[in-house]
């Protein structure tokens, strides 16, 4: 893969407040991750690898070309952040894999 750095410098995140059951804090703290990868805007893909990745994730990429990755397994924010980002990886690296014949 190439470099994940670069890749999670030009994400964004943002927070939600997560569902199901959280006890006091449920309404109150804001743990789900959510990491947004524009597709169509980054400079770490070439156009070729853009176009494979748009084709095998287009069930999760919005109309604007944004990759849309949530967390919220855990109650820390922090630990879904990183769950967020180890999906996105993952699903990068997956979408860039070509089979072979």
């Amino acid at each position: 893969m190439k470099n994940k750095r670069q890749i999670l410098t030009e994400c964004s995140f943002k927070t939600a407040r997560s569902g199901g059951a959280g006890g006091q804090h449920v309404n109150k703290v804001e743990t789900k991750a959510i990491i947004i990868f524009n597709i169509e805007t980054t400079s770490v893909f070439s156009e070729e690898e853009k176009n494979l990745v748009l084709i095998k994730l287009k069930n999760k990429i919005n109309k604007d070309g944004e990759l849309i990755v949530t967390a919220q397994t855990y109650k820390s924010q922090i630990k879904n952040k990183e769950l967020a980002k180890e999906k996105l990886i993952y699903l990068l690296e997956n979408a860039l894999k070509i089979q072979k014949k």
